[in-house]
């Protein structure tokens, strides 16, 4: 019979494409795991993987196997965490991912109140692109994942919990930071900046501003809002940020302004993306209390201050 080991084993060599490195983070000898999948490979009539000295090959009907292996394990997974969803919220660990325009700017503002309100939690947090934590949700290495909209997650459940428009950010000198708005038309001659393809903040920026591809500066490449303000404060030319991102990186550079995106919003939407059947939803509801009470003080003291 076809064991849970077995299938963990195909996995993890899936993972590493290496019959060692896979032993290794299954705790066995390579011998043993080496046998184990032979087993499994006898048990089925068919070959999941091909080797040779240097690498090691999925055949195309051992991709099925591990697909169907993965799917498995997810509700093996899913069986031995249902005790969880009895306990109090947030009383267990969770693995959240969030992308690099989203991370440094909210979590800063959520873990506090975490922190007081839920004192037991324990968070590991992974940064990745979307497409990165797309992934690891549908593969289960993630308990959820914190995304920006408009973004496929085809057969995966998104909870949005937050609204924001983009802002521009210029130089304080710029005559158009005395504006109350700017409207996306202008920015055409702005020498506008932004982040580099792979990243979904520029292209929620081209859509919600209804700009073309070349209208981004495309000479820096930049991978983080930060870089980006640093080129404005240079005089490189000027950016958009998302609203979250307003405290940390602008309100505290005097050389520097922003300026609400006046085109119609929200330009993007947060939310949490987790699987149909996840076991812990009352501690994802929980997260998301936490994120909007955070970020709407957060909003109000800003609006005070402002």
């Amino acid at each position: 019979m076809i064991s849970i080991k077995q299938l963990n084993y195909a996995l993890a060599v899936e993972k590493t494409l290496h019959f060692k490195q896979a032993a290794e983070i299954s705790n066995i000898s390579q011998s043993a795991l080496s046998t184990a999948l032979h087993e499994l490979e006898k048990q089925l009539g068919l070959q999941i993987f091909e080797r040779d000295n240097k690498k090691v090959l999925i055949t195309p009907v051992g991709k099925q196997v591990l697909d169907k292996a993965r799917t498995i394990m997810l509700h093996v997974d899913d069986l031995e965490h249902l005790a969880d969803s009895q306990r109090l919220p947030l009383s267990f660990p969770l693995t959240i991912g969030v992308i690099p325009t989203i991370c440094p700017f909210l979590l800063p503002k959520v873990l506090p109140v975490l922190n007081e309100l839920h004192p037991q939690t324990k968070l590991n947090i992974v940064e990745e692109q979307s497409h990165v934590l797309v992934e690891m949700v549908r593969r289960g290495d993630l308990d959820a994942a914190i995304l920006a909209l408009p973004y496929p997650v085809e057969g995966l459940l998104s909870m949005e919990f937050w609204q924001e428009d983009f802002y521009w950010v210029a130089p304080k000198d710029n005559p158009l930071t005395q504006q109350e708005a700017i409207h996306s038309k202008t920015l055409n001659h702005c020498e506008l900046m932004l982040l580099k393809d792979g990243h979904c903040l520029k292209d929620h920026i081209l859509e919600a501003c209804k700009l073309p591809e070349q209208a981004a500066n495309q000479g820096f490449g930049a991978t983080s809002l930060n870089t980006l303000v640093q080129m404005v404060i240079g005089k490189l030319g000027t950016t958009l940020i998302p609203e979250m991102a307003i405290e940390q990186l602008i309100a505290q550079n005097e050389e520097l302004a922003a300026v609400h995106l006046s085109d119609p919003g929200p330009h993007r939407r947060i939310a949490f993306v987790l699987r149909p059947n996840y076991t812990r939803m009352s501690s994802i509801e929980a997260l998301i209390a936490v994120c909007k009470s955070a970020l709407a003080c957060d909003k109000t003291a800003r609006l005070k201050h402002s």
